[in-house]
């Protein structure tokens, strides 16, 4: 597990401390919570979904029996704001992740409904093992060692470290307007080394927690906040008013859909649906239903499905 990937685990519990913790929840993803999502978009994205035809379907397929239950089986989080949060007010889980998930039950089985089963970093691979789960999305980093035990179709989503200022701030949209400026990111991750790698001469001060990063920069004490894009996110969510996520990630940690290693038919499938729908253009609005709701500029480019060793 990447000091990243640990980072943003513990970041996904501040942003959602307000949030019930649930061990599992079912039912309908279609209708959007406060999670950062844009609700009306959100809920059109899912509504024009593409459903699968039956002959993309075979009998005896995982994807069969997904369709014959009603609902997909999903491994993933509910406590991570734009990614995948759900609202205690209404039990409905939306996001970047949680959108895909709807979208892939629908695929399958013709409305979007899901069973969420919460995952932890270190329990992924054996769920996918047991056939627990149909398939994992969680802002799962693809590794050519995780691949060892796991089917990844993907990737789906491109992530790694990013850029938060404050709102107000014009002149920081991409890594190298950091050169000579004052940087802060976590002690304990492993960003400090990539801001010297992608801008030399910032000036790197260095703090225990993520509350402490944002605070520097909402006082003025740094200029910029870099760490993991999804944790980031949260960070800009929480705080809207005061700051936000510029540019896109300049390193690469590629998220792929995890599937049951003995059903190597689900991964086909799963890469051909990713390709459909970053086709026919619902990648891109679910990205801005969800992810671009906080992070400024155009649609990035969905990465290639197989890109990247492991997938």
């Amino acid at each position: 597990m990447s000091t990243s990937l640990r980072t943003r685990g513990l970041a996904a519990t501040a942003v959602a401390a307000a949030a019930a913790l649930l061990l599992s929840a079912c039912g309908d993803s279609s209708l959007p919570a406060a999670s950062g999502t844009d609700a009306d978009a959100y809920q059109q994205v899912i509504a024009n979904a593409p459903v699968a035809a039956a002959a993309d379907i075979p009998a005896g397929s995982l994807m069969a029996a997904i369709r014959d239950r009603g609902e997909l089986v999903q491994g993933g989080t509910d406590t991570a704001a734009i990614f995948s949060l759900t609202d205690p007010a209404t039990g409905k889980t939306t996001g970047f992740d949680a959108g895909l998930a709807a979208m892939l039950a629908k695929y399958i089985t013709g409305k979007p409904a899901v069973k969420l089963v919460q995952v932890q970093v270190g329990s992924r691979e054996a769920l996918l093992q047991s056939n627990a789960v149909d398939a994992v999305i969680a802002t799962y980093t693809i590794t050519p060692q995780r691949a060892e035990k796991v089917g990844f179709a993907g990737p789906y989503y491109s992530s790694g470290n990013a850029i938060l200022v404050r709102r107000g701030d014009t002149e920081i949209t991409e890594v190298g307007h950091l050169n000579d400026r004052t940087v802060c990111t976590q002690t304990s991750s492993t960003a400090a080394q990539n801001i010297a790698k992608f801008a030399p001469s910032a000036r790197i001060v260095l703090f225990d927690t993520n509350a402490q990063c944002v605070q520097a920069v909402q006082q003025g004490r740094a200029d910029a906040y870099v760490i993991d894009q999804a944790l980031l996110l949260g960070s800009a969510y929480r705080e809207p008013d005061k700051v936000k996520v510029v540019g896109e990630p300049f390193t690469a940690e590629p998220y792929g859909i995890g599937t049951p290693p003995n059903h190597p038919e689900m991964k086909t499938f799963v890469n051909d649906w990713l390709r459909k729908i970053q086709a026919d253009g619902s990648w891109a609005a679910l990205w801005r239903a969800t992810v671009g709701t906080t992070v400024e500029g155009e649609v990035p480019a969905p990465p290639a499905i197989g890109s990247v060793p492991g997938s």
